[in-house]
């Protein structure tokens, strides 16, 4: 499975009230359809709550 470019995962989290915790930003993206990448790679992000789209970008940097 190849992880999901951050710039993209962006694209189906605009309107995402932050903070957001990763459940809501999962829910976000599936809500916007969201792809089975993308929906694989958020879901492989850390348990805790994310203050801006940056964070989010960053976490997605650090997935192995």
């Amino acid at each position: 499975m190849t992880k999901a470019n951050p710039i993209q995962v962006q694209k189906f989290l605009s309107g995402m009230d932050y903070p957001a915790n990763k459940d809501e930003i999962v829910d976000h993206a599936k809500s916007k359809g969201a792809d089975e990448n993308i929906m694989q790679t958020l879901d492989q992000l850390p348990e805790e709550d994310y203050e801006t789209p940056a964070d989010v970008s960053k976490a997605i940097g650090q997935i192995k």
